[in-house]
């Protein structure tokens, strides 16, 4: 059985175009360490253990020089499998858990579902296609390859907001408290599968 005391998972991801750490702890304070190489997405990841009360570490050398996709990507790959790992058996937890976030005009909800199915659905039209130096399409590609690897069921919706900026911050911001919901141990489920099929 898991050890719901010691919820935590660490992935090294290594090919020829990444090398990627991630280290997760769902029960952290939301300390993190933070070395992507993408100033953007580490401000991202940053809300993300904020806001779902995890500790973080992530850290990556990519081909930046070509583009940042490959490393946004393979960060969410390996953040998907770390959180397998923590969230174990799943025994005891609530599984589903939903945020809604604003930031000034901007605002996002995001649904989260611990199923062992991947699954995305991402409402988010960006105002435009950078900030800065961040290629907003990469926002859709993280998410994708987290989901991917969790295999968990993740609905993302921008339901307002005119600066990109805030579009993102508010859709991360949801994320990380969507998956705290998630992943809270309900005192009521006595550490039985919260599934009618008896596993996830």
């Amino acid at each position: 059985m898991h050890d719901i005391t010691m919820r935590q998972g660490e992935i090294t991801r290594n090919t020829l175009e990444t090398q990627v750490r991630v280290k997760l702890d769902l029960d952290g304070s939301g300390r993190t360490r933070l070395a992507s190489g993408i100033g953007f997405l580490d401000h991202m990841l940053d809300q993300i253990a904020r806001h779902g009360l995890l500790d973080l570490e992530v850290e990556a050398k990519g081909d930046l020089h070509i583009d940042a996709h490959h490393s946004v990507e393979d960060i969410g790959i390996s953040l998907g499998q770390a959180l397998v790992k923590a969230v174990g058996d799943k025994k005891g937890l609530r599984r589903y858990g939903h945020a809604y976030v604003p930031l000034d005009e901007a605002l996002s909800r995001v649904v989260v579902d611990l199923s062992g199915r991947p699954g995305l659905v991402f409402n988010v039209e960006f105002t435009r296609a950078m900030i800065g130096d961040f290629d907003v399409d990469l926002v859709r590609e993280f998410f994708q390859g987290l989901v991917n690897h969790a295999a968990i069921s993740v609905h993302i919706d921008n339901l307002r907001g005119d600066n990109a900026h805030h579009q993102a911050e508010t859709v991360f911001k949801a994320f990380g408290r969507a998956l705290r919901m998630a992943a809270e141990p309900d005192p009521r489920a006595a550490g039985s599968v919260p599934s009618t099929k008896g596993s996830l």
